[in-house]
């Protein structure tokens, strides 16, 4: 059996254009060869002509042809991540050149939880905004496990989140920007609010709203409670939303647990206040992730930079910025 000869640049080029791969990922994602013939205003002919070559060059399949469409196979798939990485760098490049030639304007797009991103995330977009008001940011604001799964498939360029290490230490590059411990908090007008020392014990009688069971938030809930020699008190409203739950403790009468980074920003302060009771210290580090290996824009190093000005300025580093253990 003679040896397929390596692949080296010349041949590369040849047989491998971006033209193409471009083709067969829109012929992925539309599912046929007609309605990616119409997304990309070629002929259908074109397309099967495009993928035959880059089959045929390869020596194996790409796309496999069934009932419900067209999908890749194993060769194809593999083909298309590196070809979305590609894809990727190039567009981080031509982003890199418009910032060059105007350092005043660019976009980056982070992804941040929905606490974090109304409270941290918009602080550091209002100081970023002021320094260089033609940048853009786009923030996908969503549940955690949406937000990771937008980073890994490039869809945002880095993410404002709970660290949670395991995850990180894989595939992302993890950098803590500050300790956010739970407090509790009432609304502005809470008589809670306007006393000087409180003890957990002396709220459980209070209306609370808390987050579902099986929420990312609730076992630290339950641990501040278990570790206070306390049962959860009974919630008046469960719910996973954490706009509705801030909501309904700004009108007046409610308690609640949030992060502490919450009521230091534009989101919570002036409608919430920390009640002052001690409580055992429970949180999670608060922290940037970014792919390892990839190369980030200069207005994503921008943002970056600011993020960490607002985590001293605003929030404070009691361990200082630090990089999550490997």
């Amino acid at each position: 059996m003679s040896k397929r000869p390596a692949w080296d640049e010349r041949r590369l080029g040849r047989y491998l254009k971006l033209r193409d791969l471009n083709m067969l990922l829109t012929v992925t994602r539309c599912g046929s060869m007609g309605k990616a013939a119409a997304q990309l205003a070629v002929s259908q002919p074109a397309i099967s002509k495009a993928i035959a070559d880059m089959e045929y060059s390869l020596g194996v399949r790409l796309l496999d042809r069934g009932p419900h469409g067209v999908e890749p196979t194993v060769y194809g798939r593999t083909l298309l991540d590196h070809g979305l990485n590609a894809f990727d760098e190039l567009k981080q490049a031509v982003q890199h050149i418009e910032f060059l030639a105007d350092p005043t304007a660019g976009e980056v797009r982070v992804g941040a939880s929905v606490i974090i991103g109304s409270s941290f995330v918009t602080t550091v977009v209002d100081r970023l905004s002021r320094r260089h008001p033609g940048i853009t940011v786009h923030l996908l604001s969503a549940e955690a496990a949406m937000t990771y799964r937008a980073l890994e498939e490039r869809e945002v360029e880095l993410l404002i989140a709970g660290i949670f290490e395991p995850v990180a230490a894989k595939h992302m590059d993890a950098e803590i920007l500050y300790d956010d411990p739970f407090v509790v908090a009432a609304g502005a007008r809470n008589p809670w609010c306007r006393r000087r020392q409180v003890r957990l014990a002396d709220l459980m009688n209070e209306p609370w709203t808390l987050p579902p069971t099986g929420s990312l938030t609730r076992p630290i809930v339950d641990k501040v409670f278990h570790d206070s020699g306390l049962e959860v008190p009974r919630a008046t409203l469960v719910a996973s939303s954490i706009p509705v739950r801030n909501a309904l403790v700004a009108s007046g009468r409610f308690l609640t647990l949030v992060p502490a980074s919450v009521l230091q920003f534009a989101a919570g302060n002036r409608e919430m206040r920390a009640v002052p009771v001690k409580i055992p210290t429970h949180g999670r580090p608060i922290g940037i992730l970014t792919l390892k290996n990839r190369t980030l824009s200069a207005v994503a190093q921008l943002f970056i930079a600011c993020a960490r000005e607002v985590a001293q300025s605003a929030v404070g580093r009691p361990h200082g910025a630090r990089r999550a253990r490997p």
